[in-house]
């Protein structure tokens, strides 16, 4: 614990002047708030972080052990999902607002690393084994929306946004993120990293050197107006309804044999990579070998190729392949790329090594347990397979996560070990609820999917009709999923307000909610004083998971059996050891509004079953029972002792 207790002593060396200044803090982060007391608390906050970093230090070791397993430990995981800028975030000053101004040696009010650290316990309480973070590396300038830019817009994958350290340490992001790793292992959890390998910033610091491996158009074109029916600028190339057939058809039989490409007026737009780029004005200009002045061009929306979104300004697209013939950004050279252009000598292998070696610069130097690679079914298959070689070369027990929205074998056949899948868009409906389940039953999962209501980029489960009975619902359904039990950053909390709106909001949705304004790209805080928090609910919940774990992580169809429920609205699931000897039932009213009676047959010997969270006694004549379930309410009932 190197980098830990190095940690330690510069705080003892702090603490020994205490600060002055104020610095309020959420009473959860330091323990869970007894009956009627603040919760907000003023702490000093030299003393606070040493007490928080030498709790974890005197905590017993329990760093995961490496195994060669592939990364399967994933299956057990139980996740936090952490926007470290967001989720530890506030507003320390108690000004009103989350502060962005770069004092030299103050207190930052954004997340910082130090800050994550002292949380770690907190998420210990919750039951969390493992700490997912989102994009945590340099982020660019040119055209980032809202005050401080998407974590997306990556500048340099290989160093870390200085950020997200605190002014007043004076250690570096490098030494307080080694600090954070270091501790979350002690305390035994493990590190998920999200990288992004398609895009990169359009100030990347790989351009003046590189810029072979960028796109250039002509710096006299302008970007296409949001207004869809202005054809004029750059955007995503414009195909005839025949065009979109033909892609469409031959896409779906995966035959990527000359695609049709894009019209020669776009074409043209494009040139050649200049020998040399200057950043001039927040933008990097060059001129090409034809004499136009160039510039990088904005990424897009790339699948379908005739979605009408104009070009994101913040990201460009990585050229993985050079080819005469396909030097302009399409559906065919960026994500079904076409088979004359997905050739060996065609790949562009200084961007390649460079891309290959980024996840092992964090293992080495860090010790980072996985990654979840943004849209890596969209990555050239040799790249894939050569990332994950390579990183399960220095690390049998890696794992790979997937940003796929389908649960499929494939995923599986690539190395992961788990997808996003799409639990998420289904249970806010019941119906579509009652046939994901109805789908367990019949079918193995293939690779473990998150058990989430929500994520980064869709609607809060706390906003969704129902509200705090809705997340409350969806919180205990998904625990005993076949699946990556997943908490995005501030469920827990309640949380209403999205991170993004960029899966599942209607237009009228996104209009009220800009998206410069969104956390994703602006400061912002979680609701760690809601008094509505349901933090005892997920502890309780891991900790039942954690005692049946060999059953709710079985992932063949014959643990999953739906219950007979007498109303549409009750929906029963009993989670099974295949021989049927040890049993656990979960019945939930998926009605948020009003309660309803049902009658349920469970099949175990008992007369009496207990609800688990509640105490509330159910009892059974020969297995049946009838029940009144409130509004939301879900009963997590022991048919059998748990298999150990």
């Amino acid at each position: 614990m190197n980098a830990l207790i190095a940690l330690s002593q510069k705080l003892e060396e702090l603490a020994a002047a205490p600060s002055a200044a104020p610095y309020a803090i959420p009473t959860l982060w330091m323990h869970p708030p007894a009956a009627g007391e603040a919760r907000v608390t003023n702490v000093d906050p030299h003393a606070f972080f040493l007490e928080k970093v030498n709790e974890i230090i005197a905590a017993p070791d329990e760093t995961p052990e490496m195994l060669s397993s592939g990364g399967e430990w994933t299956k057990s995981a139980v996740v936090y999902n952490m926007f470290v800028r967001l989720t530890a975030a506030w507003d320390h000053d108690g000004d009103g607002a989350i502060g962005i101004d770069d004092a030299e040696d103050g207190y930052r009010e954004t997340g910082t690393f130090l800050k994550a650290i002292a949380l770690l316990p907190y998420m210990k309480r919750l039951g969390v084994n493992t700490v997912y973070l989102l994009p945590v590396t340099a982020i660019g300038v040119d055209g980032n929306k809202g005050s401080l830019g998407s974590p997306y817009a990556i500048r340099n994958p290989y160093k870390l946004d200085p950020r997200l350290a605190e002014p007043f340490l004076g250690m570096g992001v490098e030494a307080e993120y080694a600090a954070f790793v270091e501790a979350a292992h002690h305390l035994g959890m493990r590190v998920v990293m999200e990288f992004v390998f398609r895009t990169a910033a359009k100030d990347s610091e790989w351009i003046p050197d590189h810029p072979n491996w960028f796109y250039w158009i002509d710096a006299a074109v302008p970007d296409r107006s949001a207004d869809p029916a202005t054809a004029n600028g750059y955007g995503n190339p414009r195909f005839s309804p025949e065009e979109l057939q033909t892609i469409a058809t031959r896409v779906k039989r995966n035959d990527t044999n000359s695609l049709p490409p894009p019209g020669m007026e776009y074409r043209r737009m494009f040139a050649d990579p200049p020998e040399h780029a200057e950043l001039t004005d927040g933008r990097y200009l060059g001129v090409a070998p034809d004499g136009r002045t160039a510039r990088i061009p904005g990424a897009f929306a790339d699948w379908p190729p005739d979605d009408v979104q104009p070009p994101w300004g913040d990201v460009t697209y990585l050229k993985l392949y050079d080819h005469p013939s396909f030097n302009y950004i399409a559906y065919n050279t960026i994500r079904v790329y076409d088979a004359r252009l997905m050739q060996i000598d065609n790949e562009n292998r200084g961007l390649w090594n460079t891309i290959i070696n980024i996840i092992p610069h964090y293992q080495k130097n860090f010790g980072i347990d996985g990654v979840m690679i943004d849209m890596g079914h969209a990555l050239p298959k040799r790249l894939k397979q050569s990332i994950v070689d390579r990183a399960r070369k220095l690390n049998p027990d890696f794992a790979f996560w997937e940003e796929n929205f389908a649960i499929s074998v494939k995923s599986r056949q690539e190395g992961y070990n788990a997808a996003v899948g799409y639990l998420w868009s289904d249970e806010h409906l019941p119906a579509k609820l009652r046939e994901f389940c109805h789908m367990l039953t019949t079918t193995d999962v293939p690779v473990p999917f998150f058990a989430t209501p929500e994520n980064h980029n869709t609607p809060r489960a706390s906003a969704r009709p129902g509200g705090h009975a809705f997340a409350h619902m969806v919180l205990t359904l998904n625990a005993f999923m076949p699946a990556v039990y997943f908490l995005h950053q501030g469920v827990e909390l309640g949380e209403t307000r999205p991170v993004n709106t960029g899966l599942g909001f209607t237009p009228e949705e996104i209009a009220a909610l800009p998206s410069h304004l969104l956390p994703l790209f602006s400061e912002s805080s979680l609701c760690w004083d809601n008094p509505g928090e349901m933090t005892p609910l997920v502890a309780a919940l891991a900790e039942i998971r954690s005692r049946w774990e060999l059953v709710v992580t079985d992932p063949r169809h014959a643990s999953f059996h739906l219950l007979h429920t007498s109303d549409p609205m009750a929906l029963g699931f009993a989670r099974s050891s295949v021989d049927g000897a040890h049993a656990l039932a979960v019945l939930v009213n998926m009605d948020c509004a009003k309660a309803v009676k049902t009658s349920v047959h469970f099949t175990t010997e008992r007369t009496a079953l207990s609800d688990l969270l509640t105490g509330a006694a159910l009892t059974l004549k020969a297995g049946d029972a009838s029940v009144t379930l409130a509004p939301g309410q879900v009963m997590v009932l022991e048919l059998s002792e748990p298999l150990v």
